[in-house]
């Protein structure tokens, strides 16, 4: 009989101290963010989005190297010795046609290691956070303008008839 009343006393006891809890914090002020209006400040350092300034790459590869789970992508061609592809924004020529330049964001682990090597400083982590898509592929950016370099025919044969 005993036993019978220290459970029933620990059992009043225990919803005592749940409604203790829930009554402290009935009575505090809610910190809820109404997301798509509000959004967080994010810290300075931030690693978020990667964004990559295609006009200042100059086909390196020393990112991809450089990224753990290989989400980089790049293909370069060399440039003719009588191309001229353009300085940097930094002085540097260009001696590389990027032909190729897609991040995979699904897979990247948003260490920043890729933004280190650069020479150039075109890849950068941005304080973009909010990337959510329904389709995976639509994850993978693309920065490269490989229509830059090549001459294609039918905008060559519409130029004719002007």
């Amino acid at each position: 009989m005993g036993s019978y009343f220290r459970n029933l006393y620990q059992s009043a006891a225990s919803i005592w101290v749940g409604l203790n809890i829930t009554l402290k914090h009935m009575f505090t002020p809610s910190i809820t963010l109404q997301y798509p209006d509000e959004r967080w400040q994010m810290p300075e350092r931030a690693r978020n989005q990667l964004f990559n300034d295609i006009d200042d790459c100059i086909g390196c590869d020393q990112c991809a190297r450089a990224c753990p789970v290989d989400c980089i992508y790049i293909e370069c061609e060399k440039a003719g010795p009588d191309e001229d592809l353009g300085l940097t924004s930094k002085g540097t020529k260009k001696r590389l046609k990027v032909l190729r330049f897609d991040i995979d964001m699904g897979l990247c682990c948003y260490c920043g290691l890729c933004t280190y090597p650069c020479p150039t400083e075109c890849l950068v982590m941005t304080p973009n956070y909010e990337s959510s898509v329904y389709d995976r592929t639509d994850l993978i950016y693309r920065y490269a303008r490989p229509w830059d370099y090549e001459k294609k025919p039918a905008d060559a044969a519409s130029a004719e008839r002007r």
